[in-house]
């Protein structure tokens, strides 16, 4: 059974960073492809950032190229999002997710575990 947990989560300023960091447990974390989504108060979840399975490979919405990065840690079993030049409309409930897949990890459906989110709220 994989469980995934992510930390980091808070209240920043706009223009400020923060770090979200999620750990897979119960399964071999290097067979997943691991995902950020978010969903702000009342709209859909959003795809995010996601990287293969080595890393090797990484995607971003187009609302945060430049401005986030997703990397992950095969021996520490963790993935994290690093959010720099933080804007109001960053602020979300983030969830990370993995995925057995190698195709369509943009895509939310691609993804059969995820955790229970870490609210992230950035202020003006």
């Amino acid at each position: 059974q994989v469980q995934l947990v992510e930390s980091g989560g808070g209240l920043v300023q706009a223009g400020g960073s923060l770090r979200l960091s999620c750990a897979l447990s119960g399964r071999t974390f290097k067979n997943y492809a691991m995902g950020w989504f978010r969903q702000a108060s009342g709209k859909e979840r959003e795809f995010v950032a996601a990287a293969n399975r080595s890393g090797g490979v990484t995607y971003y919405a187009d609302s945060v190229k430049d401005r986030f990065t997703i990397s992950r840690d095969n021996a520490q079993n963790t993935v994290s999002l690093q959010m720099n030049s933080l804007k109001t409309e960053d602020t979300a409930v983030y969830y990370c997710a993995a995925s057995e897949g190698v195709y369509g990890l943009q895509t939310i459906s691609t993804y059969a575990y995820w955790g229970q989110g870490t609210q992230v709220t950035v202020s003006s």
